[in-house]
């Protein structure tokens, strides 16, 4: 009973739920492993006791970080302040008119006064007559009580709708300030308040746009994969040749050094900083005044000789290889010295990224030295602040520069990505993927490593589709660090992320409430579910998104908690509605009519882990799985049940008369089931960009490392022959899917009308 109830003040579950109807049981070793990882001492039942003795004998006013949400009521830990609590706030630093630049906002001071009886509450922290002592203070190192979602409880975060905050509250400005509390009996408090506006930004209506991966997007002038000068001019092409509202790519966050690299672009070394691998080298100002033409005619003759292979001779792409050729060319370009504008640009940078971006390139010219496991570096090199670390940073001033300077180049052909498709008329843009997390050997647990929970791994647990689980290999964050540190590391990110974008998708959206740990050594089955302050984590991200003026899709396909979708939709955070799972499961599994699905999400086909829709159709994603040995029924049965899943949904295609081409025409198919997307209420249509020139390979296939290329192949035509950009915009099968997706002209519109 102690492990339980110690556990649960620091969120950590002791049980879990797999379907409506079972409940599992945590291992009691599982518990006090992650307790450990916290820095809670649970190892025998005298370290349990003293450790629930010491956080509920000692109280505190406030929590680490409190959540205050505009014209919505106040958190229990304020609205319970006792009368005559004097309050300040101290605002941070505005760049808004009026607030002159050097000197800060004015401190909103005010006075607590006695609350109306009832009065409902908004924030997920519990009332303090929830838990036997108010706010229990945690033990030395443990998670704050009271700061995170009680786990399997995610409901918790869902503020009440309705009532307002009481008449003595000075609505601060939106941003991320300082408050202090005391009472009448002189206890003093401080913590950091997060004042966020109710709801993000949300896309036009029936707006529909690409998904794509970049780096299978080869073009012409393509060094071996897809760049960011591609996504620039698909960018502008899809706005302007087919209305196209915005292109969603992958994760574009720096890859772990190493040979081979790992080439999945969801466990990177950073999620803070983009690959310079993306770059388009020839677009950079500096390459046009660089002195040794012929080095650089011999890369780019090399490059060409990648694409080649890639696009005519079966070679998969080669990002190693890729890099290999751009790095040589980038030390080539940034020894030209760069104009005094250009060299303010980069000075502004410098200052505005500030130690984020000294650790990163310090990290990463290490990296070049000792390898890319800091792990394995000389011990006073793992620790970014020690002497020893400040010493290789002086003798390595000129490759942090280097990187630094990468960065500054990447950001530059981010933000020229987005323009391209502002200008191109579309209303979002470039939507960038946000991954889960990081690898546990990169860049971001080196120069952060007290905000991750090392020894610990996400993952995902035992399920009716796995039943071993998952072990994604990628450190959590703790949850005790990122309120203790008014989620300073988090706001840093999204603020990197949403910098160039024109919206944020995040990748297993469930994260913000809750991720499932693996401790090190230990199968995915030994995990167990820890809870974060899902409304401090949705009060950040609501905020930076609004700050930017970008909107939020997340992936909440799979396994979703009670409550987590509704809060999500709350603060309008649009999901994500796959045509093949949208289906009537509360009732006998009918597949969703198109005015059945909900309105705020990203409506598509499939997804990066799934089969395109040609594969889906024609089994050839069954007959896949099979060469590889990854069905677990024989391949009948698979694909009889793979083609009854097919032919309900073709059989409601054909009774909304979207498929008059009948039967056994592939290609009206997939046009078919776009047309069924267009009509669904959804705020956004994504059309899967190998869909449109009939790619039946999957570019990851879950449950495969050497079995299956994942993550290096290029986009390809039905035949699997490799397809480039010039092609894949000039494809009729393209123009005639994109018809489907077009908005009806009235028809009073004049002859030869042109679309703005």
């Amino acid at each position: 009973m102690g492990l339980s109830r110690l556990a649960a003040l620091h969120g950590v579950a002791t049980s879990y739920s797999p379907s409506p109807d079972v409940t599992v049981s945590v291992p009691d070793d599982t518990v006090i492993a992650v307790l450990a990882a916290l820095g809670v001492d649970a190892g025998t039942p005298a370290d349990v006791r003293k450790c629930l003795a010491a956080a509920e004998s000692r109280s505190r006013l406030l929590p680490p970080t409190v959540v205050v949400w505009a014209d919505e009521p106040l958190p229990p830990a304020l609205a319970g302040l006792p009368p005559g609590s004097t309050v300040t706030v101290e605002p941070e630093p505005s760049d808004l008119p009026g607030h002159p630049a050097g000197r800060p906002p004015a401190p909103l001071s005010m006075r607590a006064r006695a609350a109306a009886p009832a009065e409902p509450v908004a924030s997920g922290e519990p009332a303090p007559e929830a838990v036997p002592a108010p706010e229990a203070a945690p033990a030395p190192g443990a998670a704050p009580v009271g700061a995170m979602t009680p786990p399997g409880d995610e409901t918790a975060a869902a503020p009440a709708t309705g009532g307002s905050a009481p008449a003595w509250w000075i609505p601060p400005p939106h941003g991320v300030h300082r408050i202090h509390v005391r009472t009448p009996d002189n206890r003093r408090a401080t913590a950091t308040l997060v004042a966020a506006p109710p709801r993000l930004p949300q896309p036009p209506e029936g707006t529909h746009g690409f998904l794509v991966q970049l780096y299978s997007l080869l073009s012409a002038r393509s060094w071996g994969m897809g760049d960011l000068g591609d996504l620039a001019d698909l960018a502008a092409w899809a706005g302007r040749s087919v209305g196209s509202g915005f292109v969603q790519v992958n994760p574009l966050h720096a890859a772990v050094p190493g040979k081979p690299t790992d080439p999945s672009p969801y466990r990177p070394s950073s999620r803070r900083f983009p690959d310079p691998v993306h770059l388009h080298v020839e677009s950079i100002p500096e390459y046009g005044h660089v002195r040794d033409r012929a080095a650089l005619d011999d890369l780019r003759q090399d490059a060409a000789a990648l694409s080649e292979a890639v696009l005519n001779k079966g070679a998969l792409i080669d990002r190693d290889a890729v890099w290999e050729l751009k790095r040589q060319a980038l030390e080539l370009v940034v020894q030209v010295p760069l104009t005094p504008g250009r060299r303010a640009d980069y000075c502004d940078f410098l200052a505005e990224q500030g130690q984020a971006l000294e650790d990163h390139a310090l990290w990463c010219a290490l990296a070049e030295v000792h390898g890319p496991d800091w792990h394995t570096w000389p011990q006073a090199l793992r620790d970014p602040r020690s002497p020893g670390t400040a010493r290789a940073r002086s003798e390595l001033l000129d490759r942090v520069d280097f990187h630094c300077r990468l960065a500054w180049l990447t950001a530059g052909q981010l933000a020229a990505a987005q323009r391209a498709a502002e200008d191109a008329g579309m209303g979002v843009g470039i939507v960038h993927d946000l991954a889960v997390g990081v690898h546990p050997a990169g860049a971001d647990t080196w120069s952060q490593q007290e905000a991750f929970a090392h020894g610990m791994s996400v993952g995902a647990p035992p399920d009716a589709f796995n039943a071993r689980g998952q072990d994604w290999g990628l450190p959590p964050w703790r949850p005790d660090v990122l309120a203790a540190t008014g989620y300073a590391a988090y706001r840093g990110l999204l603020r990197g992320l949403l910098a160039h974008a024109g919206a944020l998708r995040i990748d297993h959206v469930m994260g913000l409430f809750r991720l499932w740990w693996v401790p090190e050594g230990r199968p995915p089955t030994d995990g167990t579910y820890v809870a974060y302050d899902a409304e401090a984590m949705l009060a950040v991200l609501v905020l930076e998104a609004h700050r930017a003026g970008t909107s939020v899709v997340g992936e909440d396909l799979g396994t979703v908690a009670p409550g987590v979708r509704e809060a999500l939709a709350r603060r309008g955070v649009l999901g994500t509605s796959v045509l093949w799972f949208e289906r009537d499961w509360e009732g006998g599994g009918r597949p969703l009519a198109p005015e059945e699905w909900r309105r705020d999400c990203l409506a598509t086909a499939t997804t990066h882990d799934l089969p395109s829709t040609a594969a889906r159709l024609t089994g050839d994603h069954v007959t896949l799985r099979h060469r590889l040995g990854l069905l677990t029924r024989s391949l009948e049965e698979e694909l009889t049940a793979d083609l009854t899943d097919t032919a309900e949904w073709l059989a409601l295609l054909a009774r909304l008369r979207m498929l008059p081409e009948g039967d056994g025409d592939e290609e009206a198919a997939v046009r078919a089931v776009h047309r069924f997307l267009r009509r669904t209420p959804a705020r956004m249509t994504g059309v899967w960009l190998p869909d449109t020139v009939g790619d039946r390979r999957p570019q990851n296939l879950p449950g495969t490392w050497d079995q299956y290329p994942n993550w290096r192949l290029p986009i390809a035509d039905p035949e699997g022959h490799p397809v480039t950009l010039e092609e894949i915009t000039a494809s009729p099968r393209l123009h005639g899917l994109m018809e489907v997706l077009r908005p009806r002209k009235p028809h009073t519109a004049p002859p030869g009308e042109r679309r703005p």
